[in-house]
């Protein structure tokens, strides 16, 4: 295409010169046509002046001899009149006498076309004399050919002209287009992903400036694909660490169910058979009871603690809004003190598995936040989805916290680093009902399906305290 390019221009210059060659030629020859006119009309003229008082004198001193039988005689001995043809009729109009033709250039005329541009229209010379009729016809046509002779030649060096001229352009086009080819060459090269190619300087103010902009513009391109590279590596490790983090998670989550689980279990048995064969040792059997409600309280923390590790089940590719109505499910059961609302109105089809994990550790992380730090009575989340993007909003009404305070909590880090890692924005703001919001915006990896009925789910518990 740039050479396409190229070429139109090439085409354009060479036009624009010819067009001003041939003006400045069409003006010249205007210029010569009429000048060289106005010379023949003044040779002519001046020449028929010439013959006419040539041929006046010797009808005067023929009349005044009284002999005018010999006039014709006469003529014939002065032979060619210049510039002029001389003819002699008789009474009865007959052909008495014509000059000879010139010699000059014999044979030879002048194009009709030509003759009729530049040679003027002259009126004979008629004298009439003892029944002869002298008719002094003024002839350009020697003038008019010297004329066309002039033409042929200049013309023949303004020809070998415009050629050396139309070659000297052609020329000094090509050098001056010819940066044009390096940086074609350049662009083939960054099209094909090589970014390490730059312009020289070419000396002329305009391609410099090209090839100043091509540099710059190549350097730009460098340092994105060097940022693009590190942020793949950057990517892939955040994948890889997420990766790590979960697998940790629930290896962790299988050692304590099967660890501490089991043997707060063995306790919690062995301490229920003692109390059932001290009830006459009061003192026995009292702390038989403590042992039970204690390793009770050690059973219910150990079954948070797995509620954070693990999902409450296995979530299925494709149904994250199902899985997010089952957490907040969960939650609630978990914080009964807390009004939950739900408004969860899509489930993306065929959604990685990662990706959902991820949406689904964003919304454990921050409804934690909610219970732990935001002293609150009543918590919305809302999940929606358009055609680019998945939008996760949790909303309280508790205490909020300082820009500061956020900073420095390990789980927002988590949270940011998730949602980077997906390529989305993570936003923490004042809630509407004056506690926090946190929105995560996630681009979504392909087209959602259809979006379902958003289910608004009914407060689990009521306690007055909804504003």
């Amino acid at each position: 295409m740039f050479k396409r390019v190229t070429n139109r221009l090439h085409d354009r210059i060479g036009l624009l010169v010819t067009a001003a060659a041939g003006l400045i030629l069409l003006l010249v020859g205007l210029s010569w046509t009429v000048t060289t006119r106005s010379a023949i009309e003044e040779e002519i003229n001046a020449a028929t002046r010439v013959a006419e008082q040539w041929m006046t004198v010797l009808v005067d001193e023929a009349e005044a001899r009284g002999d005018t039988a010999q006039l014709t005689d006469q003529l014939a001995a002065v032979g060619r009149v210049r510039a002029n043809s001389l003819e002699v009729f008789d009474s009865e109009g007959r052909l008495r006498y014509r000059s000879p033709a010139s010699t000059y250039k014999a044979g030879r005329d002048a194009p009709p076309w030509f003759a009729a541009l530049v040679s003027p229209h002259f009126e004979p010379s008629v004298r009439e004399v003892d029944g002869l009729r002298l008719v002094l016809v003024p002839d350009g046509s020697r003038a008019t050919l010297d004329a066309w002779d002039d033409l042929v030649q200049v013309a023949g060096w303004a020809i070998a002209l415009l050629v050396l001229l139309g070659l000297a352009v052609r020329h000094a086009i090509d050098r001056t287009l010819q940066p044009l080819h390096a940086l074609e060459s350049a662009l083939e090269q960054t099209a094909d992903g090589r970014f390490d190619v730059r312009l020289p300087s070419y000396g002329l103010a305009e391609l410099d400036r090209l090839a100043d902009r091509y540099n710059r513009m190549a350097d730009e391109l460098d340092s994105s694909l060097q940022r693009n590279a590190r942020l793949e590596e950057d990517q892939a490790f955040n994948q890889a660490l997420q990766a790590r983090l979960e697998e940790e998670r629930r290896q962790i989550a299988r050692e304590l169910h099967d660890e501490i689980g089991q043997s707060v279990t063995a306790v919690r048995a062995m301490a229920g058979a003692i109390a059932q064969r001290s009830g006459d040792v009061p003192g026995v059997h009292g702390s038989a009871q403590a042992i039970l409600a204690m390793t009770g309280q050690m059973q219910d923390g150990v079954r948070h603690i797995l509620a954070r590790l693990r999902r409450p089940e296995p979530l299925p590719r494709g149904r994250l809004a199902a899985a997010l109505v089952e957490y907040c499910d969960h939650w609630a059961s978990l914080y009964p003190d807390i009004v939950i609302e739900q408004s969860i109105g899509t489930e993306p089809v065929a959604l990685p598995e990662d990706y959902c994990l991820a949406v689904l550790r964003i919304l454990q992380e921050s409804l934690t936040n909610v219970a732990r730090h935001a002293n609150a009575t009543r918590v919305e989340v809302a999940a929606a989805c358009d055609d680019a993007q998945l939008i996760l909003r949790i909303c309280d009404d508790g205490e909020g916290f300082s820009s500061q305070a956020a900073a420095n909590r390990f789980g927002l880090t988590g949270m940011r680093e998730r949602v980077q890692a997906l390529g989305g924005k993570l936003g923490l703001e004042a809630s509407p009902h004056g506690g926090a919001m946190v929105t995560a915006l996630l681009p979504l990896p392909q087209a959602p399906a259809m979006p379902m009925p958003a289910r608004k789910a009914i407060p689990h518990q009521d306690n007055g305290d909804r504003p």
